[in-house]
């Protein structure tokens, strides 16, 4: 290992952000990374434990999995880093993560909630030591196209451009399958293109994956939707094999009176458009500029939804929270290494927080009606909820009407859209796969790149890969 004790004299320090008053003036990205001396440093504080959780990728209890699903040889490559043997560590990364670009930026680092150091201290700041590495890869010119397929190898279709299907694409193209990449946006890249905001994961960062991808002999089929059943016979007669990859894009709506009224527009669709707006300069088609916005849902999506309304100009900015407020540390009952349920406070809520002048959040809310005039969207009925006898418990006195102009369903999804899986022959026909969200309903975005990679193992393991 590198230096024994570190973490004993070197306390943890995150990468920095730009402040609200300059970061909410335009998308570039929020984060600011530190130097590369203080990165070293901060890998120097890894334990190099003989039990590592931080790899394990598994549940601890009841809660959500903890450690990376990647299973990243995490106490090497901070080694490495530490050391300064930046090839090194560009190179044991590699091993588990084709895409250390998009999970050292968006990934919510499970691998330091299973921390050991964590259990007393301050986790090591893994997140930022992978993108550290990945950053000086794409730097060094260390990252390079693969060897295409070699004329006559068997092909493969891959329908779905997001995570889970770049990794299944990359790892087939590295195991010597000839594939075709197909995705029914404009672009490929799915949610890490049109789900995440441009300031949390710049585009061109995908982009350049997608054209290194290009580079490695993928074609890339755009604007293409299998669904359509003359796409979808046409993908399955011309390869040998296909794989789904569509993520779970079936959005859950709100289910309440006036929710069809103009105004209501779901959170992807909305990103979607803003992200647009940054890339073409054309729109948005979906505003908030001078409107007061309701954001339904407290997720990542959710905060998303904020700081790209403070951003268009919206004149207010609310988000609802069904689940009471978290404590802010984790409670006794929470014991490490589950996943802890905590208060956390993220960009949008800090930006919010600043611009407005309180965060944006209310917690225990529901809401009961969408309220309207000639078909528009005027405000919310709103209840504020009791959880204290450990279900919700609607409080009479607490109903209210909240302005609203615009409102934002970010309220997570339900699974795949069963169109593309039905005229695929998902689960009839034996030369179709499914990987990610499509397989397993949504999840993290490291967890879509872990399914594309397995999926791509057992389609290559069946073609004799």
């Amino acid at each position: 290992m590198g230096k024994p004790g570190a973490y004993l004299d070197i306390t943890r320090r995150e990468h920095a952000v730009r402040g609200a008053a300059d970061s909410v003036a335009d998308y570039e990205e929020i984060a600011l990374p530190l130097e590369g001396v203080e990165q070293r440093k901060q890998a120097s504080r890894c334990m190099y434990c003989g039990v590592a959780f931080c790899q394990t990728g598994m549940s601890f209890g009841k809660t959500r999995s903890t450690g990376c699903p990647l299973h990243n040889l995490i106490p090497e490559w901070n080694d490495l880093l530490y050391r300064g043997l930046w090839e090194q560590a560009v190179a044991r990364l590699a091993l588990t993560n084709p895409f250390p670009e998009f999970t050292g930026r968006v990934c919510p680092a499970p691998c330091e909630l299973a921390c050991n150091l964590g259990l007393h201290d301050e986790p090591t700041t893994i997140r930022d030591n992978e993108r550290a590495i990945s950053d000086w890869s794409w730097d060094a010119g260390a990252v390079t196209p693969l060897a295409p397929a070699p004329e006559g190898a068997p092909s493969v279709a891959v329908v779905g451009a997001g995570p889970a299907g770049l990794a299944c694409a990359w790892e087939l193209t590295r195991r010597g399958a000839c594939v075709t990449l197909v995705e029914k946006e404009d672009r490929a890249g799915g949610l890490l293109m049109y789900g995440i905001p441009n300031m949390k994961l710049p585009k061109d960062v995908v982009e350049r994956r997608v054209s290194l991808l290009q580079a490695s002999g993928v074609e890339l089929l755009l604007n293409t939707d299998a669904s359509d059943p003359d796409v979808a016979s046409t993908l399955l007669a011309e390869n040998d094999r296909a794989v789904i990859a569509v993520g779970a894009r079936d959005a859950r709506r709100l289910d309440v009176p006036g929710a069809d009224l103009s105004g209501v527009v779901l959170a992807v669709d909305y990103l979607t458009s803003a992200t647009k707006f940054v890339l073409d300069g054309i729109g948005p088609s979906i505003d908030a500029r001078g409107l007061d916005v309701v954001v339904i849902g407290g997720g990542d999506t959710g905060t998303d939804c904020v700081a790209t309304a403070i951003r268009q100009g919206a004149k207010s900015v609310l988000q609802l929270e069904f689940l009471p407020e978290p404590p802010s540390r984790r409670s006794e009952s929470d014991i490490w290494p589950q996943w802890p349920r905590m208060r956390k406070d993220d960009y949008g809520q800090l930006e919010a927080a600043e611009v407005f002048g309180c965060d944006p959040r209310l917690w225990g809310t529901e809401t009961l009606e969408v309220l309207g005039e000639d078909g528009r969207l005027s405000g919310l009925r709103v209840v504020s909820l009791d959880w204290s006898h450990g279900k919700p418990e609607r409080i009479a006195s607490s109903e209210r009407v909240l302005a609203a102009q615009l409102v934002l369903i970010a309220m997570g999804f339900t699974g795949p859209q069963r169109n593309v899986l039905d005229v695929l022959g998902a689960g009839s026909d034996p030369k179709v796969f499914v990987a990610g969200d499509a397989s397993s309903g949504p999840s993290l975005v490291v967890s879509a790149i872990a399914s594309g990679l397995a999926c791509a193992a057992s389609v290559a393991k069946d073609l004799g890969l």
